[in-house]
């Protein structure tokens, strides 16, 4: 997909050393959407869904300790994400793993600790969703992710992923137990819903910002429904690998991404030259 971009300024030999003085390098803070981007994301998902149940039953620290643990280290990395000058694939992609955790967390607190049902948080995700998204575009004319180059379009950003997370988390949830399709059938037509999405780009002319939101809100129900038929019982419709070895697996798939893409830097948008 492509996204929209800002028409850059002239940085020819023509435009004269003085001319160049006076612009300065803007570095995009999140990564170019290629290949590895949509892998990654998938099995951040798949990590957000078993790790979440990994730590709120198997470690004891039920939902609220899981919730408060998770939160607060997610609070450090977007510190440290905000911090930074440019795009780093480490530290972004670490938060987006715990957002990942956190967003499931949110969805399963509403529905287990406080009996929401998940018709109504699905529902209230979406409309929050589409609250920040019209906050956003109102501010910065724009909900592209090719200049994430502010605190304030950042700042949405982060708001925007986190809800797409719950999102997803309670709208999966709801297709695969309340309508009892299981694991598997669910991930098919999740990813059946999102190849459609690509369809509707490339083939119809689907907006590419729109086409990116949705196929992003979508991963979150797809990585979810693969990570909770590879960690769930046999019995339950699952392979039966556990939530340990699922979560493992994934995150060692994803460091080692990470690490490539660090090395290479091949999802690196080049920073562009504005006027200071």
């Amino acid at each position: 997909m492509t996204y929209e971009t800002s028409e850059p300024l002239p940085t020819s030999a023509a435009d004269g050393p003085v001319a160049r003085s006076r612009h300065r390098r803007r570095w995009n803070k999140v990564p170019e959407v290629i290949l590895y981007f949509w892998i990654i994301k998938v099995l951040c998902t798949t990590v957000g869904e078993t790790a979440a149940d990994l730590l709120s039953e198997k470690a004891g620290l039920g939902l609220t300790g899981v919730s408060a643990l998770m939160s607060a280290l997610l609070a450090v990395v977007l510190v440290v994400q905000f911090r930074t000058s440019a795009y780093r694939a480490g530290v972004y992609w670490t938060a987006v793993a715990l957002i990942s955790v956190v967003g499931t967390l949110i969805s399963d607190n509403l529905t287990d600790n406080m009996g929401v049902p998940l018709e109504t948080s699905t529902t209230v995700f979406a409309i929050i969703l589409a609250v920040v998204f019209a906050i956003w575009y109102r501010r910065e004319r724009t909900l592209s992710i090719h200049n994430i180059d502010s605190t304030s379009r950042e700042s949405f950003y982060w708001l925007a992923v986190l809800f797409t997370f719950a999102l997803g988390t309670a709208a999966g949830d709801l297709l695969s137990e309340r309508m009892n399709l299981g694991y598997w059938l669910s991930a098919m037509l999740f990813a059946l819903a999102i190849a459609a999405v690509a369809v509707a780009h490339f083939a119809l002319g689907l907006d590419a910002v729109w086409s990116f939101w949705i196929a992003y809100i979508l991963t979150r129900p797809l990585g979810a429904s693969v990570g909770d038929y590879l960690s769930q019982p046999t019995g339950d419709g699952g392979l039966g690998l556990g939530t340990v070895v699922t979560s493992v697996l994934f995150l060692a798939v994803i460091l080692g991404l990470v690490v490539f893409l660090s090395v290479t830097r091949k999802d690196v948008t080049e920073p562009e030259r504005v006027a200071q």
